[in-house]
């Protein structure tokens, strides 16, 4: 299920801008990020919202969210089993 969408990569620290969409993302959901003929999953180890460390993010909210890999703007976000 799609959870959100990159608007936005900080390559120099690692970290995605994702908006929320459909249902709240939570430190510690498995998500799959998805785009640009790349893909790969991780577990959301940590978040931000306005330099602020949080453990939800509720849809239409958006968030800094810590990745493993590198991502681009309009990459989509599914949230998954794990």
């Amino acid at each position: 299920m799609q959870i959100g969408r990159v608007t936005h990569y900080y390559d120099k620290i690692g970290v995605a801008v994702v908006e929320v969409m459909n249902q709240a993302l939570k430190a510690g959901d498995a998500v799959r990020f998805s785009g640009h003929d790349k893909e790969f999953k991780q577990v959301i180890s940590s978040m931000q919202i306005e330099f602020k460390k949080v453990k939800t993010a509720k849809a239409g909210e958006t968030v800094g969210v810590l990745v493993d890999k590198p991502v681009k703007s309009g990459d989509m976000v599914f949230l998954t089993k794990g």
